[in-house]
């Protein structure tokens, strides 16, 4: 091609919603499933097919972990928060889920991906929030703000059940934490 060389192509980062707008999504949730639900993939980082394979089993409260069958069939573990577990526990009086933690209206009826794409648009648009927000956001809020946090990369890998650390890496190309703390050359200007 002579000296053509191809414009760059930019990979783009994920989209993160901030702790307050998590925070109003959950308070626009009146059904205790649904905020178990959405609680759940905030809070272990879950994506939208390992939330709805959780069996009862899967939620390991004396252990305060959930297991979970990622992508490829692996076995991992996450985090389970104590809200959540109390959450659950109501939910769990009230629904009696027989085969899989979140079941549709029929009993052993897997519960859907579209009506679960569906609670969160409806919560996300009640608590005003005027950009798009999609399952998988909340996985990656739940990764940054992990971050933001202090916890290690390493660790978040592993909660998030990537095989590469590169994977998990781009969260530190979102995360404010490191950002927030450099003065702007603009503001310091009259200092000079």
């Amino acid at each position: 091609y002579g000296g053509i060389t191809r414009a760059k192509e930019y990979k783009s980062l994920p989209e993160v919603l901030s702790r307050n707008e998590v925070r109003r999504i959950l308070s626009c949730l009146a059904n205790r499933k649904h905020r178990c639900m959405i609680s759940l993939i905030y809070s272990a980082g879950l994506r939208r097919s390992e939330l709805l394979n959780l069996t009862p089993q899967d939620i390991m409260s004396e252990r305060m972990l959930i297991r979970i069958m990622g992508k490829g069939k692996k076995c991992r573990y996450s985090l389970l928060s104590e809200k959540v577990l109390c959450e659950l526990r109501e939910y769990f009086k009230e629904y009696r889920p027989q085969k899989w933690l979140f079941e549709g209206e029929t009993p052993g009826e897997q519960y859907s991906a579209s009506a679960l794409v569906k609670v969160l648009k409806e919560a996300a648009d009640r608590a005003g929030i005027r950009h798009w927000v999609h399952v998988h956001m909340l996985r990656h809020s739940f990764a940054t703000h992990l971050l933001e946090q202090g916890t290690d990369l390493r660790t978040i890998q592993e909660l998030l059940g990537h095989n590469d650390i590169k994977t998990t890496s781009i969260y530190l190309h979102v995360t404010s934490a490191h950002k927030s703390s450099i003065p702007n050359p603009l503001d310091s200007l009259d200092n000079t």
